[in-house]
Formats: structure tokens, sequence, C-alpha cells
């Protein structure tokens, strides 16, 4: 399958959930994206503080998506922390472990929302992440060194009705398809500044 191409669920059928997720609902989505294309344009946001040594607490509480703003019943929060050997009180996963989480979800939505459009019911996904960076780079230590991740490797294991090769195909569109790992992969512009 080619990855510009698009499956929307039969049109003529009652509501059916596969995988979790409303076909009919998915395919109304598409079709309304695609007759008025304004409507994809989305914006999320998060507030950050810092609640002392390595820890932060981060809250979403609205976005703006299909030309609304949209407000979460209850507020959203994640906190982190660092390990003690990076200094924190290991009281929740660290920045990094958190972007191998948002990658993990992202991968595993991305390949969900496919494998539904193409009407394979999945039964389990499984995925493990592996991740390498040398924190002299974030010590300022080395300039030669990266900051971040110099690769992440993930493994995903997934059982659905359909042939091995299709789910080689799914895996590769989640990939293809996700958000986030477009964000690891290419250069996203970040701009941060002090206010007042």
């Amino acid at each position: 399958m080619s990855q510009s191409q698009t499956h929307t669920p039969s049109q003529s059928t009652p509501s059916t959930i596969l995988n979790g997720l409303d076909t009919n609902q998915m395919g109304a989505t598409v079709r309304a994206i695609q007759d008025q294309p304004i409507i994809a344009r989305f914006q999320f946001r998060a507030q950050n503080s810092w609640l002392g040594g390595a820890r932060t607490r981060t809250t979403t509480t609205d976005f703006d998506g299909a030309c609304q703003r949209h407000v979460h019943a209850t507020p959203h929060v994640a906190e982190t922390d660092e390990p003690a050997v990076l200094l924190g009180g290991d009281q929740n996963m660290n920045p990094g472990a958190v972007a191998l989480h948002a990658l993990a979800s992202c991968l595993c939505s991305s390949l969900i929302i496919h494998a539904t459009a193409r009407g394979i019911r999945v039964h389990k996904v499984e995925t493990t992440l592996e991740g390498d960076v040398d924190v002299q780079g974030v010590l300022g230590l080395s300039p030669d060194v990266r900051n971040g991740y110099e690769g992440i490797r993930v493994a995903m294991r997934v059982e659905a009705d359909a042939p091995s090769e299709v789910i080689d195909e799914l895996v590769q569109i989640a990939q293809a398809r996700s958000p986030v790992a477009d964000m690891f992969a290419n250069p996203t512009p970040i701009s941060v500044r002090r206010v007042l």
C-alpha cells in the first residue's frame, strides 16, 4: 500500500466499533477534512511549573482543533523527576523517558487508526524502546556531544487478524504517520523566550 493512500470505512454500514474506535465516525472525520482542510489544523498547549529539585508538573486544560476550542473535563497532569544518579528524587519518569512514552503512544495510536481504517482487528500492541544519551552534552562538558538522544530503537510486537506482511506494513505506516516520530526524525523549530 502506498503511504499516500487513504482508506475509509464503508459509508453504508451502521456504527461499528473496531479496536475501540467508531469506524463510521472515523470515515466522517476523514471526509470532513477532505471537504474542509482548515478543520485539520490543531494547536495543543501545556503549562509547566517547577516543583523543586528536578521535579516539574505539566498541565493541559484545552486545545484548539476543528475550528473551535476544546476544554478537557478535568485538567490532564503529568509530573517528571530525574533519577537519583542525575540529582533527582526518582519520583516520576524523567523528561527523556516521557519523550519515549510519547513516541510509543503515538506509534501505537497511529498503527491502531490505520489498522481500523483497513478493517483489521488488533489484539495486542506492545512496544519496547531504548534511547541512548550522553549527559556530557546537557552538562556542558563537551561541545562535541549532542544534548539529546543519539538514537532510539523501537520494537513493536503486534498481534492482529492479518498476514505477517500486512502487520509489517502497518508498523511502517505507524512510523511514517506518527506526529511524534516526525518531530524526532525532522527538525522542529522551537522558540524559547523569557516572559515577565
